[in-house]
């Protein structure tokens, strides 16, 4: 204790934290379970403000408008306008480069990082596929996310099939319920989302990440608060998993170093091995499928105060090395 009477130190001790929040159910429900952790770590209520960002509102699709940043600039907004104490933002959606007057204070333990199938009668992928090419149709299988367009079309072609990727946008909700309704066949969602939903057992197949590289970042959270709160940010960090911030520091600068006028989908995943060894698999590729630039780096990581800037090195190798493979001709500016 500092030493000044308890009743000076009551209203910092019982003020409610304002926790930022975009207003989906699963937001909502990441964002509760981060208040409770902080209550749990601070004895300090946490209310919920909730946030409309642009991504919520528009009805374009992901990659018209940008993607990366669209569910995450209104939030930021409201921090730096001092409306909100921190905010809670699903990892994968944020931009790579650092905002200025913001702090990344935690990234807690990473969730399944693996995009999941939710499909019509309980099929996986490959029971879906041949089983509608029997019937003479082709799987409609949906999904936002030109990363995921680009994987699934690869993987039909490596097996001679079909499959018809149809472009979605949508909550959970949403989308689970066009397989509902018959119109589509299938969708692809992340496994960390559904399972936070407590919607799990919907999951007709994990994707294994050979077939299916996750998008950077994905199953992690990102805890945000200003730079000049550093009371806040120390105790924000005890919500913090050193190995989870590590991996993702290395997908986000393999990811850091491509997009540049890149449009292409990209995906990256870090797996921690043996004795500390960080293992990142890359992929760059087309839309169509056509073409899909894997490869992998390993290296050791000392889990000390430079760990990040090991796995950013790491990442930077790897996107150098698919640079150097041909991925620069997949990506728009860098092609000129």
């Amino acid at each position: 204790m500092n030493g000044q009477p308890l009743s000076d130190q009551a209203p910092a001790a019982t003020a409610p934290l304002r926790l930022g929040t975009r207003r989906s159910a699963l937001a909502m429900a990441q964002s509760g379970m981060v208040a409770r952790e902080v209550t749990r770590l601070t004895g300090r209520p946490v209310e919920l403000v909730e946030i409309t960002t642009y991504g919520d509102t528009s009805r374009e699709a992901l990659a018209q408008i940008g993607g990366t940043g669209v569910f995450v600039s209104a939030l930021r907004d409201a921090l730096l306008e001092g409306r909100i104490d921190f905010a809670v933002h699903s990892l994968k959606d944020l931009p790579t480069a650092a905002p200025e007057g913001l702090v990344l204070a935690a990234v807690p333990q990473r969730e399944d990082s693996r995009d999941a199938l939710v499909a019509r009668e309980g099929l996986t992928l490959d029971e879906l596929v041949e089983k509608l090419a029997g019937a003479g149709r082709t799987a409609r299988i949906g999904t936002g996310s030109p990363r995921r367009t680009a994987q699934l079309n690869a993987w039909a072609a490596a097996r001679g099939g079909a499959l018809e990727t149809v472009a979605i946008r949508g909550n959970v909700d949403t989308r689970i319920g066009f397989v509902a309704s018959g119109e589509l066949d299938a969708v692809v969602l992340a496994a960390a989302g559904l399972n936070r939903l407590g919607r799990g057992a919907e999951i007709t197949q994990h994707l294994d990440p050979e077939l299916m590289t996750p998008a950077p970042g994905q199953g992690a959270l990102a805890i945000e608060c200003t730079a000049a709160d550093t009371g806040l940010a120390a105790e924000l960090a005890a919500l913090d998993h050193a190995p989870t911030r590590v991996a993702v520091a290395a997908e986000r600068a393999l990811l850091a170093a491509l997009e540049a006028g890149c449009s292409a989908p990209v995906a990256a995943l870090a797996t921690w091995g043996h004795e500390y060894e960080l293992r990142l698999e890359g992929v760059v590729g087309t839309v169509d499928g056509a073409t899909l630039l894997k490869m992998s780096a390993d290296g050791p990581i000392v889990l000390d105060e430079t760990a990040e800037q090991q796995a950013t090195a790491l990442g930077l190798a790897l996107a150098a090395r698919l640079l150097d493979a041909g991925a620069a001709a997949l990506m728009g500016e860098r092609a000129r």
